[in-house]
């Protein structure tokens, strides 16, 4: 699974670069993502621009980075493509993350 993380003053940004989020890639992706969390990282931007389609591991592996997070942090989505948006809407985990249209609208959310 190929994810770019780069720290900035208000949350470490991490952008997933493959095209799908799926049963295959949800187990790295998870460990990687707990890693982070677990060194620290409490405000995390998830950028999803590069995705075109999660399955429901996909989708059950960014809840799980939610609940690690808990109250103490934050969680939000950016760039989230008309498949997965779709895929969100579905599950009504729209209600749940906060979304942005990009990764600067939510940086500046977190500021």
């Amino acid at each position: 699974m190929q994810v770019e993380a780069k720290q900035t003053p208000e949350a470490l940004v991490i952008t997933v670069m493959e095209p799908r989020l799926d049963a295959k890639e949800a187990i790295d992706f998870k460990t990687k993502l707990a890693e982070w969390i677990k060194s620290g990282h409490h405000a995390i931007v998830l950028n999803l621009a590069a995705v075109r389609f999660i399955d429901s591991s996909g989708l059950g592996a960014i809840v799980s980075m939610l609940k690690l997070i808990g109250r103490e942090g934050d969680l939000v989505l950016c760039g989230v493509t008309d498949p997965v948006m779709s895929l969100f809407k579905l599950t009504r985990m729209d209600r749940v993350f906060q979304m942005f249209p990009s990764e600067h609208d939510a940086l500046a959310a977190l500021a």
